[in-house]
C-alpha cells in the first residue's frame, strides 16, 4: 500500500532510509534486511528517484522494489514532529521528515547516518556494509 498508511494498516515493522536502500542496490548489505515488512518515507522515494545520473534501468529497479513496500506520505502528524525534530536536533529536512515518519509510525529506523541514532526514543539500527577494496 502507498500512500498515506500507517503501521497499524500496513503492518510494518521498520522503515528504510535512503542509505540502506543505496547500498541495497550497490549489493554492499553485508547481512540481508531484518525479517518483517520494510516500509519507507515518501522523501526516500523522492531521493532515489531524483538522482542526476539514474539510468533507465536503476529506476526501474527502485520503482519495482519500491512497489512491493508500504510508502508513509505526509500526514499532520508527521509533519507536526518533523518541525519540533528541526528546532530541537537542527536536521536537514529529508532526514527530519523520515526520523519524524519512524516515530510516528512506531517503526524502527534502519540507517547507518550516525547522527540520527542520537534522536532520544528514536529505535535505530545500523547495517553492516560490505566495504569496496
Amino acid at each position: 500500500m502507498n500512500g498515506n498508511g500507517s503501521n497499524k494498516m500496513t503492518n510494518a515493522n521498520y522503515l528504510i532510509d535512503t542509505n540502506i536502500f543505496i547500498y541495497l542496490f550497490n549489493q554492499r548489505l553485508a547481512e540481508p534486511l531484518p525479517k518483517g515488512i520494510p516500509s519507507c518515507s515518501i522523501i526516500t522515494e523522492i531521493e532515489l528517484l531524483s538522482f542526476a545520473n539514474l539510468s533507465p534501468q536503476e529506476e526501474q529497479i527502485i520503482t519495482k522494489q519500491l512497489a512491493h513496500i508500504p510508502i508513509f506520505g505526509l500526514t499532520d502528524r508527521i509533519k507536526q514532529k518533523t518541525i519540533s525534530l528541526r528546532r530541537q536536533y537542527h536536521l536537514k529536512l529529508p532526514d527530519a521528515i523520515i526520523v519524524a515518519t519512524a516515530l510516528v509510525e512506531n517503526l524502527l529506523l534502519l540507517t547507518n547516518d550516525s547522527k540520527l541514532h542520537r534522536i532520544d526514543n528514536l529505535q535505530c539500527k545500523s547495517v553492516s556494509i560490505c566495504h569496496l577494496d
